[in-house]
């Protein structure tokens, strides 16, 4: 891991990805232009250096933070991107507030959620199956995990060298999941160590409110290319 609080990226190409949603049976393709991914899921160490916040249940400085709500996750993005003296890509309601509305910059340099189809996009890695490997080598989950989560990239990265995109924990994306349905509540990819076989895969979705805190769910960082 890094010395600091200072994510590895690594640069992720364009593309195209087709998404689904199982209630409505829909499925769109969105073309994606390059953006870099956190290699790694932000770490305990990670978020507590910024935020001076110890949020999760298993405590570790090597483990994937978790218990953290949607809007702890974007106030991440935005102390990091301040941190590193890089522009914030979130304006906030209220002083960082947990209301509804929140802007996304698109333009700013600073780091942020992916989105659902970035995240897909970067889990395949060029793949087109489930996964990108046997599960056993990529991804912690129930069948090997322990009942816990477990240190990040302790399983094979996939092509683009990104760890953990399945299983550990679930990550939030940038989308609301459903909004006529579901209202305000967000996507949320990659499954958990708690989670079956079934859930450990590229196309499946799940979704939470902004505000719930979770013990499987955590985040990885991604910053648009500017410039």
């Amino acid at each position: 891991m890094q010395p600091d609080a200072s994510p590895a990226m690594r640069a992720v190409p364009p593309g195209q990805v087709t998404l689904s949603d199982r209630r409505t049976q829909c499925r769109w393709s969105v073309e994606l232009a390059p953006y870099w991914l956190a290699a790694f899921p932000v770490t305990q160490e990670q978020y507590t250096r910024i935020t001076g916040q110890r949020p999760s249940s298993i405590h570790g400085d090597g483990l994937p933070v978790e218990g953290i709500s949607w809007w702890d996750a974007v106030r991440f993005c935005n102390a990091l991107s301040r941190h590193e003296r890089l522009t914030p890509a979130y304006r906030l309601p209220d002083g960082d507030g947990d209301g509804d509305v929140i802007a996304w910059d698109a333009g700013a340099d600073g780091y942020r959620l992916p989105t659902e189809a970035e995240w897909e996009h970067a889990c395949r890695a060029g793949t087109t199956g489930p996964r990108y490997g046997r599960l056993d080598d990529i991804a912690w989950y129930r069948a090997n995990a322990g009942g816990r989560p477990q240190d990040v990239g302790g399983r094979v990265a996939n092509a683009w060298g990104l760890h953990d995109m399945l299983g550990n924990v679930w990550e939030w994306c940038w989308d609301v999941y459903d909004a006529e349905v579901y209202g305000t509540y967000r996507v949320l990819r990659g499954g958990g160590w708690f989670d079956e076989e079934w859930s450990c895969r590229a196309s499946v979705r799940r979704r939470s409110h902004p505000t719930v805190r979770l013990d499987d769910v955590g985040l990885r960082v991604a910053r648009s290319v500017t410039g």
